[in-house]
């Protein structure tokens, strides 16, 4: 089975954090038992490129998953490059729910010892409006 698509928008230097709520059942009434499953997400600049970042995963059972990307971290990211998010079962099974673009605006605050984006203004428009209010919480449909 292939994964999900799921596209993470980062500003550069940020914290970000995402919460990911698993459902056995499209109504969503049996949530997944994540019961001895090990989580890791990794960011790479493209697919078996170099490891980037690792996320910081904690599993809040049964079913839900939170991602950090702290502001550390992020402040090191290119503007463009992969994600994926991985669950491995007690046997050794390895399934990958959720894979996707890494897109990051570069910061204009504390941004003088960074690498400048690639990311044109134009480019910026077309962008989703900002969701504000702290850490951005979010579940996949």
């Amino acid at each position: 089975m292939m994964p999900g698509n799921y596209a993470l928008t980062i500003y550069r230097g940020d914290d970000t954090a995402w919460r990911f709520v698993l459902w056995a059942d499209d109504a969503k009434t049996e949530p997944v038992d994540l019961t001895g499953i090990a989580v890791k997400a990794e960011v790479r600049d493209r697919s078996a490129g170099s490891v980037i970042i690792a996320a910081e995963i904690t599993v809040t059972l049964p079913q839900t998953i939170d991602m950090v990307l702290d502001h550390d971290a992020t402040r090191d990211l290119p503007a463009n490059g992969r994600w994926d998010l991985q669950l491995t079962d007690e046997t050794g099974l390895v399934v990958t729910i959720l894979a996707g673009s890494v897109r990051v605006t570069g910061d204009i605050t504390d941004s003088g010892t960074l690498t400048a984006d690639a990311v044109e203004p134009e480019e910026l428009a077309a962008l989703p409006p900002a969701r504000t209010g702290g850490y951005l919480l979010e579940s996949p449909p």
